[in-house]
């Protein structure tokens, strides 16, 4: 499981994250990216000495100021149930899917001799 994927299958659902400045912010995750950019929405912002707090309608958090983030558990499990549904479909006999004829593998398309 891929913290990617676990923020993908996250969107719409409420979270936690944790700034490394020491701020929380607990909204709802509208979008993410590769960098791990993420959008929150209806989001509590909650000072590092947790004795001020704002509410906000929306807030972009760049990836590389997020120290930790806090999914619900459903999630978790959700993301766990897809992974091992794609891995049971993935298995096949070793070296891949190559078949009678299919001239992918070592040696492409050379002849014998």
């Amino acid at each position: 499981m891929l913290p990617l994927g676990l923020l993908t299958a996250a969107q719409g659902h409420p979270m936690l994250v944790e700034l490394k400045n020491g701020e929380t912010l607990n909204g709802h995750l509208v979008t993410c990216d590769t960098w791990m950019n993420l959008t929150l929405k209806e989001v509590v912002q909650t000072s590092p000495d947790g004795d001020k707090f704002f509410r906000l309608p929306e807030v972009y958090v760049k990836g590389n100021n997020i120290k930790y983030l806090r999914v619900p558990d459903e999630i978790i499990d959700l993301v766990k149930e897809q992974h091992q549904g794609q891995q049971s479909s993935y298995r096949g006999s070793r070296g891949g899917s190559q078949q009678r004829g299919d001239h992918s593998g070592r040696g492409g398309d050379r002849g014998r001799g």
